[in-house]
């Protein structure tokens, strides 16, 4: 196991298969329509909620277009919210990022599953959590929380009263086995701020915190609480922060894999866009992959 990227989109679509059960199960519309982009669907669109990689983006590059069409659904005077499943590092690096992509999102524009996972452990009780996050970037907003940082001492590991997965960078197969060795050990709640599997990058898919949870659901028996898509408090926390009082059939989730976005947008009761040209669906039989998860977008685009 590594966070290195692979290259594989069908064993990134199978690994997430074999998480199904983990996930919501929503139904779905009888078929999908075809769309050239989302500008086409503007008019029967109030919100768009946009995934990030693969639709915005492929790790540090820009999606070509991307910072045009966001603009251009905001002239048409629609509002726009990405949600993110990122929680390796804190909001502001996100948005700087985003910055030098091209686009002129502000933090209200932005919803990270980061901030989700946040919320979340303040309003657990008060225990000793230990996180999986690497120590090069600042984590400020757990400081008024009691944290020791996993690395290679079982010891930390063992003493940690919960398990807090932030990010992979840094993680490798040795503080996996550790990390279920005391979890097999000594079972503590787990809460995950990633659950994407995957993340597309121009080389191929690094493997996130999702791949290492669901693993670890495996080994251990435990099941994680998830904070991201495909999972409904992003969605609800979405829809409070600029949903309000937008009929959910004139919302549309935007994004780049089925087991995430389009099964959590649906769940939510959401319209759904797959995009299919940038992310994890680029060079797969889409047709085949709809029909073998049994995962049915609304619309399906290549570009956003």
């Amino acid at each position: 196991m590594t966070s290195e990227p692979v290259h594989d989109a069908e064993w990134a679509f199978a690994t997430y298969e074999s998480a199904r059960h983990r996930m919501p199960s929503p139904t779905f519309p009888a078929q999908t329509l075809a769309a050239e982009n989302l500008a086409e669907l503007a008019g029967d669109f109030d919100l768009f909620l946009l995934d990030a990689f693969g639709v915005l983006n492929q790790g540090d590059q820009v999606v070509p277009g991307a910072p045009d069409r966001v603009a251009q659904l905001r002239a048409m005077g629609k509002k726009v919210l990405v949600v993110s499943n990122a929680s390796g590092f804190p909001k502001p690096m996100l948005m700087q990022k985003y910055q030098r992509l091209g686009f002129d999102f502000t933090p209200d524009n932005v919803l990270c599953s980061r901030e989700i996972l946040i919320t979340r452990l303040m309003e657990m009780p008060r225990v000793l959590n230990g996180v999986i996050a690497s120590d090069a970037y600042p984590h400020a907003e757990l400081d008024a929380l009691d944290c020791v940082y996993l690395a290679d001492d079982r010891a930390e590991f063992d003493r940690a009263e919960r398990i807090v997965f932030l990010g992979v960078a840094g993680w490798n197969d040795d503080r996996q086995e550790m990390l279920e060795a005391s979890l097999a050990d000594n079972p503590r709640p787990v809460i995950v701020g990633n659950p994407d599997i995957v993340a597309p990058r121009i080389s191929g898919f690094s493997r996130e915190p999702g791949f290492f949870s669901h693993h670890l659901a495996d080994k251990t028996g435990i099941t994680p609480e998830f904070c991201g898509k495909p999972y409904g408090p992003m969605f609800e926390t979405a829809l409070k922060q600029v949903g309000q009082g937008i009929d959910r059939s004139r919302i549309l989730m935007v994004g780049d894999t089925l087991q995430t976005d389009i099964l959590g947008g649906r769940a939510a009761g959401l319209k759904t866009a797959l995009i299919t040209g940038h992310g994890a669906m680029r060079g797969m039989d889409i047709g085949s992959a709809i029909a073998r998860s049994g995962i049915v977008p609304d619309y399906v685009m290549t570009n956003p």
